[in-house]
């Protein structure tokens, strides 16, 4: 019997660390997208959701009825490299009049659980029409209906709508196209992650979205704030950023978290919830790297060979790490130029004019994102101390054959 109660616990601990990774790389996991993930999440919410409250300060919503788990990722440091994408073909970001028909369209659509894509189109009409800000949707454009498409594209997607009758794509070439919609008004409400409601702020600022009053003025370190205010924000604070970025340097970290981690019971606390998630803590002179052995909470990896700025970011780096210091954009086009002639076939879309320089600024951009590298005002480009885990080691031998 012992043996069996260890084993169970084993097993309970195992799967609740690989349900908080599968919630880290999908925020909104539907068992419809992944079923057998969303029955482990849904087996163990309780702890699940304890876990992101305790050390993350988020919360998650887990529906085992509805089908989906929602966890709220909240953050004061917004990352504007990971955009809103169209779905359709060239996965482009999304661009302002998205974003907007995006946001107007979810407004909407909570007016009722079924409606049509022209019922649709008509509220945002008017909608669009009562705000002296908004331009009006003219569904009579092409360019609109298909800003417009690409919102519900994106709803789709997330289940919040499921086209019922009809296809969505249709309204591109018509706009009187039929297309009957069933809406998960519950899932709607929970895409927006943020602790301040928009319809309550008196003037349209991000900034005022991501407020979270219970940790008061806590992240300044003259604020007046209790005790237990400082300590949740600094446990939280750090444990976002920790699981969230792919390196935490010391040099990002205010002086209250480096004291928070350098503490024997903030180091204890933050050790055990990255464990209890299944992952290793890293920590060097540099900063802190929280790695996922089994790659369940990495949404993206580096190095890898899925995309030709991926592959070219490979050889920046080199050039980077054996130059030791800021290394001008030109540099860097050049590198890229000649990566593109030595291999005729590859790299297709960069093959117009400009293309090396805009290889070698793509690339660069995914060394900023994985905290390898980053570029100065001018366009120079110099690693940082996460770079040398990619450093190639050149070997030498003497005269007589020794390494």
């Amino acid at each position: 019997m012992s043996n069996l109660s260890n084993q169970l616990v084993k097993q309970e601990t195992e799967e609740v660390a690989r349900g908080i990774r599968l919630l880290l790389a999908k925020p909104l996991l539907t068992a419809a997208d992944d079923e057998d993930g969303f029955d482990l999440v849904r087996r163990r919410r309780d702890p699940i959701a304890k876990w992101f409250d305790y050390y993350c300060g988020w919360r998650a919503h887990i529906e085992p009825r509805l089908g989906y788990a929602r966890l709220g990722k909240v953050t004061d440091l917004p990352d504007p490299s990971r955009p809103a994408r169209r779905l359709r073909s060239s996965r482009a970001p999304f661009d302002r009049r998205r974003y907007t028909l995006l946001c107007v369209a979810a407004a909407e659509l909570l007016a009722a659980p079924v409606t049509t894509i022209g019922l649709l189109a008509d509220r945002i009409v008017q909608a669009t029409a009562a705000e002296p800000e908004l331009p009006t949707f003219d569904p009579t454009r092409r360019d609109e209906r298909s800003a417009y498409v690409d919102s519900l594209k994106w709803l789709e997607r997330r289940s919040a709508i499921r086209p019922v009758d009809g296809s969505t794509e249709s309204y591109l070439d018509h706009a009187d196209a039929k297309v009957l919609y069933q809406i998960d008004t519950t899932l709607l409400v929970r895409l927006l992650a943020a602790p301040v409601p928009p319809s309550r702020l008196d003037e349209p600022e991000i900034a005022a979205l991501l407020v979270e009053s219970r940790y008061g003025d806590a992240a300044d370190p003259d604020a007046a704030v209790s005790e237990n205010q400082r300590n949740l924000w600094l446990r939280h604070s750090i444990m976002r950023r920790l699981i969230d970025d792919p390196v935490v340097y010391r040099a990002d970290l205010t002086p209250a978290q480096l004291g928070y981690l350098a503490s024997p019971t903030g180091r204890r606390i933050i050790a055990r919830g990255v464990q209890q998630a299944g992952c290793v803590l890293e920590e060097r002179s540099d900063g802190y790297l929280v790695i996922d052995p089994d790659a369940i909470a990495t949404d993206t990896k580096f190095p890898d060979d899925g995309s030709h700025p991926k592959i070219a970011a490979l050889l920046v780096l080199d050039k980077l790490n054996e130059a030791g210091d800021w290394l001008p954009a030109g540099e860097l086009g050049l590198a890229a130029a000649e990566l593109l002639d030595r291999f005729r076939s590859w790299g297709k879309a960069y093959r117009s004019d400009g293309g090396a320089q805009r290889l070698a600024h793509d690339a660069v951009e995914i060394l900023r994102a994985f905290g390898l590298a980053e570029r100065r005002a001018d366009g120079a480009v110099r690693t940082l101390p996460a770079a040398a885990r990619y450093a190639v080691e050149r070997i030498r031998t003497d005269e007589a054959g020794h390494r």
